[in-house]
């Protein structure tokens, strides 16, 4: 059975450089991975792409064909591509039953939350057996002003209202979050959604003809009670395996290494099959059964409160590992 993650979230929240960072861990974990560029626009892929739309249609040839816009464009090939899905369909078959695969979409908001294209094209990769999760990204730098994170937060809910698939939505680039001023409140009120009438001192001082206009878009967020964060620093290793946890276990992806891996003895099954249809208790219980290591408050510590010790500390362990290959 193919798994398979749907990278969403606005322009310049990091999705081709999560994708990118991803195909690097992965590769280096000896797990597959495939990257599907569902962007007709992106024509500058840092990361080794196994299907790219570009070849079935692109947005410049749409733009000067039919005279749209960049928006009515992009919205124009997302329709043709799900009214030619057994082109997509056929390309995916070849990467096998047990293909771990990105799709890494366009960043127009409106495809993710009122447009019925990408949301066809997710019902139509599900009947054919994917297992999939949205991932959706949101800069991080949303959480230091209180308006811009209720918007964020609205946007998340309605991304998971449109694509019902298991969603892990994300805080990207915490890495940069300092540069953007003080939080008013820990990095855990921002990604538990907590108590958010907390945030009407805030919203009243940016804009107090709003007050109750704000305070009733916080409750329909408090009343669905389904937004949520994960952090992500795509360069830092500890920050991509955790979010990576987190994904498997909302897809329910057990990573089953080849049966000729190097592993501890009694890991592993002694057979040649399918590593989908292999069982095996390790993979199970170290990856979506397992236990998520880190929290929040490590996020915090390592990026806002103490990031300038853990950068000095990092340094010095770099240091020693290259000079113990050296010698």
């Amino acid at each position: 059975m193919p798994f398979g993650e749907v990278v969403c979230g606005a322009p310049g929240s990091g999705k081709s450089t999560y994708c990118y960072g991803k195909h690097q861990l992965f590769t280096a974990l000896n797990r597959p991975i495939s990257i599907v560029n569902l962007d007709p626009a992106n024509d500058n892929i840092p990361y080794p792409c196994a299907i790219d739309i570009a070849s079935l249609i692109t947005l410049q040839d749409v733009m000067d064909e039919h005279g749209l816009g960049p928006n009515g464009g992009m919205l124009y090939c997302m329709e043709y591509l799900d009214a030619n899905f057994d082109w997509l369909e056929a390309r995916l078959k070849e990467l096998g039953s047990d293909a771990y695969v990105l799709f890494d979409v366009p960043g127009q908001v409106e495809l993710s939350t009122n447009h019925e294209a990408l949301k066809h094209i997710v019902q139509r990769l599900t009947k054919i057996g994917f297992r999939l999760a949205a991932v959706h990204l949101c800069d991080a730098h949303y959480v230091t002003d209180a308006a811009k994170y209720v918007s964020v937060l609205l946007l998340s809910l309605r991304t998971m209202l449109q694509l019902e698939l298991p969603h892990v939505n994300v805080l990207s680039k915490v890495d940069l979050i300092v540069q953007y001023g003080d939080l008013d409140f820990n990095l855990d009120f921002y990604t538990e959604v907590q108590d958010l009438s907390y945030l009407e001192k805030a919203l009243n001082a940016s804009s107090p003809r709003y007050t109750a206009l704000n305070m009733a878009l916080c409750s329909v967020i408090e009343d669905y009670s389904l937004v949520g964060f994960e952090t992500l620093a795509v360069e830092d290793k500890a920050s991509m395996l955790h979010l990576t946890r987190a994904i498997d276990r909302a897809t329910g992806y057990i990573f089953v290494p080849p049966h000729d891996a190097p592993a501890p003895e009694g890991t592993l099954e002694a057979s040649s099959i399918s590593a989908s249809t292999r069982p095996n208790t390790f993979s199970l219980f170290s990856s979506a059964a397992g236990s998520m290591a880190g929290s929040v408050g490590d996020v915090q510590e390592r990026w806002i409160d103490a990031r300038e010790q853990w950068d000095a500390f990092e340094r010095k362990e770099w240091r020693q590992e290259g000079e113990a290959i050296r010698e």
